[in-house]
């Protein structure tokens, strides 16, 4: 009866005032969900309209060189493949309405993982798409001026040079920190009920 009583103590004694409440918690997936499916159905319809857009445009206008066409196709398929990526996630997301706090875990657990696979290999495909797309797509319009086309290649190569080396990086910091806080103060709670 006494091993009761001490365990009574000390579980009166813990200090709880850092722990969010219960009600704070499902808000705190509910608003995590909300915004990564928003942020997901945003990028898709964004990419599927450039993808049309590219379509389009290479269906619409007669070019003269086929790095035109090229450059259009390697646009649109980047755009496709970052729709296509984003939406085999969705479902994911979908699933975490009913879920346990462990399930919850496992679940941004299982979201960092996908966040290194996307910052290391979908994103590296898209970006080189649209890098690539881009610089055959505007050849048509500079080759024939050597000032624009030196001006145009190298004000395209710093901005990808920059997304590459300094806005990628920190996107990818940016998200890790926002999941690594959710995950620890979730990991705080349950670790309160152990």
């Amino acid at each position: 009866m006494d091993n009761l009583d001490d365990f009574k103590a000390i579980w009166h004694a813990a200090d709880t005032k850092t722990l969010p409440s219960s009600e704070e918690m499902l808000k705190l997936i509910s608003n995590f969900r909300g915004q990564k499916l928003r942020n997901k159905w945003l990028v898709i319809i964004s990419s599927l309209i450039l993808c049309v857009l590219f379509i389009a445009v290479l269906c619409i206008f007669s070019f003269r060189l086929w790095t035109t066409y090229i450059g259009g196709s390697l646009m649109a398929l980047a755009s496709l493949w970052l729709a296509i990526n984003n939406f085999r996630s969705i479902k994911r997301f979908r699933q975490l309405d009913d879920s346990n706090n462990l399930e919850f875990i496992a679940f941004l657990e299982q979201t960092r993982k996908n966040q290194v696979y996307y910052y290391t290999r979908t994103m590296i495909y898209v970006l080189a798409g649209y890098s690539a797309g881009y610089m055959l797509y505007i050849y048509e319009l500079i080759y024939k001026y050597p000032t624009w086309f030196t001006v145009v290649y190298s004000t395209f190569g710093i901005y990808v040079a920059v997304m590459w080396f300094v806005v990628r990086p920190r996107a990818f910091r940016r998200d890790a920190a926002r999941l690594n806080a959710i995950q620890q103060r979730h990991e705080k709670l349950l670790n309160q009920f152990e």
